[in-house]
């Protein structure tokens, strides 16, 4: 980590979202402020799978953000998110994208409520850590949102465990909000608005 110096963009400024999942690139740009531009890995070319080989969510971020950073010379962040419940230990954790040995969402939220078969404790919460990386230096930024693991699932909006999960100070999941909504809990909204804060407090326009 380091410390990022005033500089000047141009004047819209652009970052690389390192993720292939459309649906937090559509979560994140809700969320962006004016003169922000966010580009997806697709339009630098990059359709490899990134490296996620660490047993922190913090070093996968960071490990995403600098593969990227490094291999296609662009100013981007990476983000990386997990579903932390009490009764399991603190599982799934990093294995929360591929809990059921897959990526796919109902077999891996079906698996969860399985193994809480029993709990009595529900309690649990999303930890997304983003990484950015401009100029060859990176900054880390955490949000976290805690809650409770549902009984079944409920709503079909929002995507991976939103339908098991009911952040406190709420009484629906969030696959039952609309985005505008949930952006008010999200672990996800928390962290990029911190990144967005430190970017505009950092940086300024050419112009």
């Amino acid at each position: 980590m380091g410390e990022i110096t005033k500089n000047v963009w141009p004047e819209m400024k652009t970052l690389v979202f390192a993720t292939g999942n459309v649906n937090k690139v559509k979560e994140v740009q809700l969320l962006l402020p004016e003169g922000f531009l966010i580009q997806g890995l697709a339009d630098i070319g990059c359709m490899e799978e990134l490296p996620e080989t660490h047993y922190t969510i913090e070093a996968n971020s960071l490990e995403k953000a600098q593969y990227v950073h490094e291999k296609y010379g662009v100013n981007c962040f990476a983000e990386d998110t997990g579903l932390e419940v009490e009764a399991l230990d603190g599982e799934p954790g990093v294995d929360t994208a591929f809990y059921s040995g897959t990526r796919d969402a109902n077999k891996n939220m079906q698996l969860l409520l399985l193994n809480m078969r029993n709990a009595t404790d529900r309690s649990a919460r999303f930890k997304t850590v983003f990484t950015l990386f401009v100029n060859g230096v990176y900054h880390q930024f955490v949000g976290i949102v805690t809650g409770k693991i549902a009984e079944k699932q409920i709503g079909d909006k929002g995507f991976g465990y939103d339908p098991i999960f009911v952040p406190d100070g709420a009484d629906i999941t969030f696959g039952e909000m609309e985005p505008t909504q949930k952006k008010h809990f999200s672990h996800r909204a928390k962290a990029f608005n911190l990144m967005t804060a430190f970017l505009t407090t950092n940086f300024e326009n050419s112009n």
